[in-house]
């Protein structure tokens, strides 16, 4: 079991199975060039590895604002429907800190869905606290 930062196409792709179970609306052939694209934003993917396999993935990406100062903010995090349960999403997500901590950053933040009530447990088990209500509109 390892986790790393995926760099090849052939990591990045690695990762699309577990991905597409948080982010259905992606499709496996332009998947590579999505994430080149936000990689140049600031973008990165970790995954963790069983066997060969990515069993659970984080995309994230590390930001400097006036309200938190350095943080790392976490896009995407999922672990493999089939693989939960086996403290995967828990070793992936203390990676996180960690590499916050390493890139000198003062928070980790996220936003969840208001209906991943199985990720709000998660994620308040983690010593997570709710901080803000986040709000959007379709433009």
């Amino acid at each position: 079991m390892s986790i790393k930062l995926a760099e090849s196409d052939f990591q990045i792709l690695e990762c699309f199975p577990v991905i597409s179970q948080l982010r259905p609306h992606l499709e496996q052939n332009n998947f590579v060039e999505q994430v080149r694209y936000q990689m140049k934003e600031g973008y990165q993917l970790a995954f963790l590895e069983v066997e060969k396999q990515a069993v659970a993935v984080a995309g994230f990406r590390i930001f400097n604002c006036l309200a938190s100062g350095k943080f790392l903010y976490v896009d995407d995090l999922v672990v493999d429907e089939l693989k939960r349960s086996h403290s995967y999403g828990q070793q992936l997500f203390q990676w996180l800190i960690e590499y916050a901590r390493n890139h000198e950053c003062k928070h980790l933040s996220l936003d969840s869905g208001v209906q991943r009530f199985a990720a709000h447990r998660f994620y308040l088990m983690q010593r997570m606290s709710i901080t803000s209500h986040h709000f959007s509109m379709e433009l």
